[in-house]
């Protein structure tokens, strides 16, 4: 396609690629020339290298092994609402952090659901905070990714292996050990890298449910480093020492889903002949809904009485939240939909590369390096909210290019000859054909950008002074001052306004298409 005519440009897509490659680079380069100025590592950054470790591996093993038996279950039952179910599981990726935070408090916390219940026979109440607590908090959120990730794998397999199984007369044991056990030895590496990756770079639920010094991870080092320090050096440092980390577990991601499978089948519809335990089947499905559901169904009930307890500054968050998530949506259609032209054209090169750089690097350490450029020619905080839209803008990418680049390569792939021996001009053909068929993808990537911008807790804690928060911010401080109750109305806000944001681009939007 490289050395063909095509009916879209590629310079713009290219320009949108270095630009990103610029600031994702750039930050990075400030942060790595700051770190020769540091002392380096005390016994605190030690301690935080140690629990960012510790809890990445414990949330990762936690996660999959969990993962397993909901996958299966899910891939042997056929049942009413399946489908409904399996949908619900990406809730998690796109609910602020702040919010399932305080549902999993009103659940698990001391004054939660399950204490009230233990003290009812006699027992103390949970504690939450420290390692099992943010180990909690990253499984709600890596479950569902975990499952659907095993469960595409598990039907992935072809359906004559499983035919053939039943044929030979092996039983669910054997048919285990000899289909399913392979695929999980293949699918469980790739995995166990991506969601340590994720934990690696935690911040929120580290700053919420840490519960002390002994319990820092290395995102949360770096905050510290700036808020109550100052020290930008050691900041620096601990930033490179997170990316060389990241970048490990992404490259270990890469090579481990690059393995083969089981090979093509006929593409008919999975029939399972092991058929035994349906209850034990039932008992994981219930289980995984439960725990997913039950902090979303607290947030729901305490956040209703909250509503009238809010402050006035929850509002007014509210609309800066909003604002920046506006501004956040079009930045990051600027940037995305030229890029996946680009790439839908064969300009793969720094646009492939600069599309996945947001995935190695976490937002706190390019707000660091920003923070850095910005020091010596203004003051940040009266940045904080553009930076902040722009930092996620730019994370929202790689899940965003994900979702444009196979669509603009199908339509340039079925149409762009037909557009070139119409004479069609590149405008046109964006204009009249690549647009209106992409409406579907578009909308529903600017509805996630816009859903992870309004729940981001992350670069406006650097930047931010007294005077100026966003909504997932305000709950944190309303947390931090015992305001329980208020918190909780505004964290059902906060999932309102999110929810609505990708509902009104992503469903609005396919609505519009359809008609």
């Amino acid at each position: 396609m490289v050395g063909r005519a095509q009916p879209v440009s590629t310079w713009p897509g290219v320009g949108a690629a270095g630009l990103v490659a610029a600031l994702i680079l750039g930050t990075l380069a400030a942060v790595a020339l700051r770190a020769e100025t540091a002392g380096g590592f005390g016994p605190a950054d030690w301690s935080a290298l140690r629990f960012t470790s510790v809890q990445a591996v414990l949330s990762a093993v936690f996660s999959a092994a969990l993962a397993i038996p909901v996958a299966r279950a899910l891939a042997r039952r056929r049942f009413r609402g399946r489908r409904v179910l399996i949908t619900l599981l990406g809730a998690p990726f796109i609910l602020p952090v702040i919010v399932a935070i305080l549902g999993l408090l009103q659940v698990f916390g001391r004054a939660g659901w399950i204490s009230d219940v233990l003290g009812l026979v006699g027992l103390p109440p949970l504690r939450i905070y420290g390692l099992h607590g943010v180990v909690l908090a990253h499984v709600f959120f890596n479950l569902p990714l975990a499952t659907r990730l095993i469960l595409q794998a598990w039907q992935e397999i072809p359906a004559e292996r499983f035919r053939l199984a039943a044929q030979l007369g092996c039983d669910g044991g054997t048919m285990f050990r000899l289909i399913e056990l392979p695929m999980l030895r293949r699918i469980l590496p790739g995995v166990l890298a991506v969601i340590f990756a994720i934990c690696l770079t935690s911040f929120a639920v580290a700053l919420t449910l840490g519960g002390g010094p002994r319990a820092t991870t290395l995102e949360l080092a770096i905050y510290q480093a700036f808020t109550y320090d100052f020290d930008l050096g050691r900041a620096a440092l601990l930033s490179a020492l997170q990316l060389a980390l990241t970048v490990a577990a992404a490259l270990a991601a890469l090579r481990f889903s690059q393995r083969d499978g089981f090979g093509a089948g006929l593409d008919r519809a999975i029939r399972r002949w092991d058929g035994g335990a349906p209850v034990r089947d039932a008992f994981w499905i219930f289980a995984a809904a439960a725990f997913l559901f039950l902090p979303l169904a607290a947030v729901l009930i305490s956040g209703l009485a909250g509503l009238f307890e809010m402050p006035i500054q929850v509002l007014r968050a509210a609309l800066t939240s909003v604002l920046v998530a506006c501004v956040s949506t079009v930045v990051f259609l600027t940037l995305a939909l030229p890029m996946a032209f680009a790439v839908a054209a064969g300009r793969y090169g720094i646009v492939e590369l600069s599309g996945i750089l947001g995935l190695a690097a976490s937002p706190l350490v390019i707000g660091t390096g920003l923070f850095i450029l910005i020091h010596p020619v203004a003051n940040p905080s009266t940045l904080a909210l553009p930076v902040t839209a722009l930092v996620n803008a730019v994370m929202a990418l790689p899940f965003g290019l994900r979702i444009l680049v196979p669509a603009a390569r199908e339509v340039v792939t079925r149409h762009g000859r037909l557009a070139l021996s119409l004479d069609m001009n590149k405008k046109t053909f964006f204009t009249l054909v690549l647009l209106p068929r992409m409406r579907p993808q578009i909308r529903f990537a600017a509805g996630l950008s816009a859903a992870l911008s309004m729940g981001d807790l992350g670069v406006i804690a650097l930047f931010a002074d007294p005077q100026i928060a966003t909504l997932p911010l305000q709950i944190y401080r309303l947390m931090g001052a015992y305001q329980m109750q208020a918190a909780a109305g505004a964290a059902l806000l906060l999932l309102l306004l999110s929810m609505g944001a990708f509902w009104l681009l992503d469903r609005g939007g396919r609505h519009h298409a359809e008609t």
